[in-house]
């Protein structure tokens, strides 16, 4: 918020230079952005009278005036190009050695066109108050002192300070609430603005009501006032205006506009007559209520908006005509034509204000505030005190006023503080050399200055009872605790080291999921993130409730798709085929509830090798073995038994070249090759593979022991290698002839792997050919042939025992 100095003198005493002010505020928890100094902008610039003007003798558009600015001498000569530039008129003239810092120009002597110019009658925009001016400005003075300073004539004599509040302290985003803050923290007075007093409330025969059960909306007051005279406002007024930010419209408007500002309250005035003619009688009834289903309102800004069932509005007669809080409605503004009004003032729930201005994408003054919280307390008061305005500046009478409150009428709240609490939690004061504890006078004193009322009820403990316009933030002792730190001064207390300290560290989960993307990474696997909101396409997906876009309303059951999604994106792109993974969240519905897991995924396409000039630049499709490698790998590191298993039933991969991962009795996972349809509808390679793992599973298999990996010494002693071969079923897999090979073998077995594999000639119908290597070793002795021999003969017969093999060798 804008803060004008000039009107915070008005209402409380202050001292100190803007640059102090500034820096108080700020260590009080008010971060002052920018300090604004308009005592620069017309420095130098004087009041003066043109005496004569004439056209200029060698310019068509030019005008050479004499100017008494009185200084006792000859008026200046200056030539100036207003179009507006006439004899006896008061202006504004900056004189030689003037610089405006607005148009970046210091005023020196000139010839223009032959003819010398000593200064510069001065525009609105060149002294910075307009963006743009169609002439010089006209002062319209009574009692005109020439040569005078022109600052205080157009409010030059301020400066402003743009001040940011915290979320909390709705109270800060009005000329009141800061002048409270400043005066706490200054130990000066506050001088509250005059309200006025409502002479007449509404009668029994008065053509105004107001009707209202909504809990979004705890009071409402209409007033209706008649006799009203639109026109401009008064200087004073707009330049307060303008100060803030606001564009002056017209006496009506603009008041409600400056009890905004004085007051922190939204009030919006209606044409009384155009609200009759809106609800189609002359009796009024004026309501708050939520929009219905296909109704629209074109709000002041000259937009058609279509409303939504969140949007809280203002109905006359059950017809729309302001969006409550927001905005109003265009058919019933104030206009020149204006003479009775009903004025709203209003409080409403923030949380219902927020949704409506959002779903709208339309945030305005009072949207603001209200979205904060505006002081219901001292809504009357901010309601007569426009009234007492609007009967100044308008001529206005109030001649009834309607009420309705669904909300408290009490604000009261107290709260218990310790001082002992208030010590424990802020610690020691600095006191010169020494320290010490907070005082209970010191105590009293920031509290009473805070408007509190502070009652002991035990020694060391104090009843405090919250002003009215501090309700809705000082709710607990923690709160007050911090007003009395904020107003102590967070540098006036010592700085305090904690006493011991313990080293952070991650959770075992998130160490172990970083050892996992470590290990891809180290696999040829780049990492990949993507949007957990995608299109909703299945019933199990979950459906937001209020999406950031339409099209995008469902979380992910799945990450497969958008892998698919960023390989073919990739190749579309140029950049080749992609090898990827990414760890994330996948959510679906399982009936009415809802559930989420960590799922890891990837994509594989690409070819890994360097150097395919031996190849004359072709890339080299990966196999499905070389792809299920990749996996076998990172498995392999963790030592995660994993068994692979025949899977069919993704639409989306081949049914032959898919398996499902096991993990003893847990289903790990997914791997497979995309389905040929698949690949033709996206134009992809032939071999593409793609992995969904539950990560939850893979981590459990891992285990805290992957993190704690050391060396284990190799054997210094040669190996003894032995090859078995033999004609299998095809429908028993090679991790089945794996597990009943190791298991037979016991701890002579190293390690067995599958060299060769055959199906054709000479191999009977429905088997294959298979040939394994076993490595037998120890890390004791060198094995010898009757070490091995027994073993290998009793792996021979077990795979004769459990498989009917044939063997070869």
């Amino acid at each position: 918020m804008r803060i004008s100095l000039n009107w915070l003198r008005e209402l409380t005493d202050i001292t100190m230079s803007p640059e102090q002010l500034a820096e108080t505020l700020t260590m009080a928890g008010f971060e002052v952005e920018d300090i604004e100094d308009r005592r620069t902008w017309a420095d130098g610039v004087v009041l003066g009278k043109v005496i004569s003007c004439a056209q200029h003798p060698n310019a068509d558009k030019l005008r050479v005036c004499q100017v008494d600015i009185g200084a006792g001498d000859e008026p200046l000569n200056i030539v100036c190009g207003a179009p507006n530039a006439r004899a006896d008129i008061y202006v504004a003239v900056a004189t030689v050695g003037t610089y405006l810092p607005n148009v970046d120009l210091k005023i020196k002597p000139a010839k223009l066109r032959g003819v010398p110019s000593a200064g510069m009658i001065c525009s609105l925009a060149e002294l910075g108050l307009t963006k743009e001016s169609a002439g010089i400005h006209i002062f319209e003075l009574e009692n005109p002192q020439l040569g005078s300073d022109v600052r205080p004539l157009l409010g030059l004599d301020d400066v402003i300070l743009d001040l940011t509040a915290t979320a909390n302290r709705a109270d800060a985003l009005s000329m009141v609430g800061v002048a409270r803050e400043v005066a706490a923290l200054t130990g000066s007075t506050v001088r509250l603005p005059e309200a006025g007093e409502l002479g007449e409330t509404l009668s029994e025969g008065s053509n105004l009501r107001v009707d209202n059960s909504l809990q979004s909306c705890p009071i409402y007051i209409g007033t209706a006032i008649e006799g009203v005279k639109i026109g401009p406002s008064p200087e004073w007024l707009q330049r307060r205006l303008q100060a803030a930010g606001i564009r002056p419209i017209n006496n009506v408007v603009d008041v409600t506009n400056y009890i905004l500002l004085e007051w922190g309250q939204p009030l919006h005035a209606f044409d009384r007559e155009r609200l009759q003619s809106v609800a189609g009688s002359e009796s009024l009834t004026i309501g708050v209520r939520y929009a219905k289903a296909g109704e629209s309102l074109k709000t002041l800004d000259g937009q058609l908006r279509a409303l939504q069932e969140q949007n809280l509005l203002i109905v006359a007669n059950d017809k729309p005509v302001a969006l409550a809080g927001v905005m109003g409605g265009e058919e019933t503004e104030v206009g020149d034509g204006t003479q009775n009004l009903v004025l709203e003032a209003a409080i409403f729930e923030g949380a219902a204000i927020r949704r409506s201005s959002r779903s709208q994408g339309l945030r305005s003054e009072s949207s603001t505030r209200y979205e904060r919280g505006v002081n219901q307390a001292e809504l009357p008061v901010a309601c007569r005190r426009a009234l007492k305005l609007i009967a100044e500046l308008a001529g206005g009478v109030p001649v009834s006023q309607a009420i309705s409150r669904t909300g408290p009428t009490s604000f009261t709240r107290s709260v218990e503080l310790r001082l002992d609490r208030v010590n424990q939690l802020l610690g020691k004061v600095k006191r010169g050399d020494a320290t010490g504890e907070l005082q209970p006078e010191e105590m009293e004193r920031i509290l009473t200055a805070l408007g509190c009322c502070v009652e002991r009820t035990q020694e060391r403990v104090w009843a405090v009872t919250v002003p009215a316009y501090r309700y809705r933030d000082l709710e607990r002792e923690i709160d007050l605790i911090e007003e009395i730190a904020r107003l102590y001064g967070y540098d006036n207390f010592c700085e305090t080291l904690p006493g011991s300290a313990m080293l952070g560290y991650l959770p075992v989960e998130e160490q172990l999921t970083r050892e996992l993307r470590s290990a891809f990474r180290a696999a040829g696997l780049t990492e990949l993130m993507h949007y957990s909101l995608v299109k909703p396409v299945s019933e199990n997906q979950v459906a937001l409730a209020n999406p950031l876009f339409v099209e995008y309303s469902g979380l992910r059951s799945e990450m497969l798709s958008g892998l698919i999604d960023a390989f073919q994106y990739n190749l579309q792109q140029g950049n080749g085929a992609l090898n990827g993974f990414e760890i994330g969240r996948i959510f679906w519905k399982d009936g009415d509830v809802l559930k989420e897991a960590s799922a890891l995924a990837g994509v594989i396409g690409g070819d890994p090798e360097v150097g395919r000039w031996v190849r004359g630049g072709r890339e080299q499709a990966l196999s499905w073995f070389e792809a299920k490698g990749v996996l076998e790998s990172v498995f392999g590191r963790f030592n995660v038994p994993v068994e692979w298993k025949q899977e069919s039933s993704e639409e989306r991969l081949h049914p032959g070249r898919t398996a499902s991962l096991w993990v003893g009795d847990s289903r790990l996972g997914i791997f497979g090759q995309l389905h040929p349809e698949l690949r033709q509808e996206r134009d992809l390679p032939d071999a593409v593979y793609v992995f969904q793992l539950d990560l939850a599973v893979l981590l459990a298999a891992v285990g805290e022991g992957a993190l704690g990996r050391r060396f284990r010494a190799y054997s210094s002693y040669p190996a003894s290698d032995r090859d078995i071969a033999f004609f299998a079923p095809v429908g028993v897999s090679v991790a089945e002839f794996e597990g009943a090979i190791v298991k037979a073998a016991g701890s002579l077995l190293e390690s067995v792997e599958v060299f060769d594999e055959y199906r054709g000639e000479h191999v009977p119908s429905g088997q294959r050919s298979l040939a394994f290597r076993l490595v037998y070793r120890v890390g004791d002795r060198t094995l010898t042939d009757s070490d091995v021999e027994p073993v290998h003969q009793k792996v021979r017969e077990a795979l004769v025992k459990q498989f009917d093999v044939s063997l070869r060798s």
